[in-house]
């Protein structure tokens, strides 16, 4: 470990998608998967539409989008919050980029985030702006992948 705390995270995956036959035939089992971890709710997981994925489930790619925009929102929340910016709203229309290839499989080329964030009236717009970037350098995901993420975000004062 470097000279850090060790954090652990467990989870279970649950497969509930044995149709009868199991993995007999490619068309014979769902992707479907239910994500535990202690007693927080239930995620209802599937694979992306795709790839024969039930649309309505959470697939692992929209999961691994989420992660990092949740990520980045929360570090951004706490910097704004030590550094008197005050965020009343915070709203993220992130996106993902999955390209598939013969060799390698699927892998993300990029993310974008799109932070549309409204702060109180008398807080100062400049360094909420400025803020989003110290939010990625600290955010455990985007220190975690091998792509790029960028950031879009719009900043507005609350009327």
């Amino acid at each position: 470990m470097a000279n850090g705390k060790e954090h652990h995270y467990a989870v279970e995956v649950h497969w509930t998608g044995n149709l009868g036959e199991g993995t007999k035939s490619y068309r014979s089992y769902a992707r479907t998967h239910d994500i535990i971890s202690g007693r927080k709710p239930t995620i209802a997981g599937s694979s992306d539409p795709a790839f024969r994925g039930d649309e309505d489930r959470w697939n692992p790619e929209d999961l691994m989008v989420a992660a990092v925009a949740a990520c980045h929102k929360l570090w951004y929340l706490h910097l704004c919050a030590v550094a008197g910016v005050d965020v009343v709203a915070y709203a993220d229309r992130a996106q993902g980029v999955m390209i598939e290839d013969a060799k390698r499989g699927g892998y993300f080329t990029a993310v974008t985030l799109r932070p549309e964030v409204t702060v109180s009236a008398d807080s100062d717009v400049a360094k909420a702006a400025a803020l989003h970037h110290d939010a990625h350098a600290k955010c455990f995901i985007a220190n975690s992948v091998n792509f790029p993420i960028a950031c879009e975000a719009s900043i507005k004062r609350q009327t």
